[in-house]
């Protein structure tokens, strides 16, 4: 099996596990979870009305659906770095998340996705 192939693998298990989190996070706390996704309450009906077989095929993608929240390095090196606390580090980390989900509304207009970054 080649490389491309492992990866391609790769990447639809962690699109499936990413997936099956989400329904259970939306299930448990769905609040919690919209804010946490930085989704709507349209997309978080689809999402938990979804049956596992749906979610195994909107899996099946050579794209990733989950994405990386922190859109700076600095975010990152400051999260990472070992001059804070670890209470202190999660703190920090909810507060530049939530900021993206702010970022995240204001690209939205109209109830449809603005995609010109």
């Amino acid at each position: 099996m080649s490389t491309t192939s492992h990866l391609l693998d790769d990447i639809r298990n962690v699109n499936l596990s990413y997936l099956l989190l989400v329904q259970r996070l939306l299930n448990e706390d769905r609040t919690s979870a919209m804010f946490r996704l930085k989704i709507s309450e349209q997309m978080a009906d689809t999402l938990v009305s979804l049956p596992i077989s749906q979610l195994a095929k909107l899996a099946n993608s050579n794209q990733l659906l989950c994405h990386f929240s922190l859109t700076d390095a600095t975010q990152l090196a400051s999260l990472t770095s070992d001059q804070r606390e670890d209470d202190l580090k999660r703190t920090h980390a909810a507060i530049l998340l939530a900021g993206g989900s702010f970022e995240h509304e204001e690209e939205t207009v109209g109830g449809e996705q603005q995609y010109g970054r």
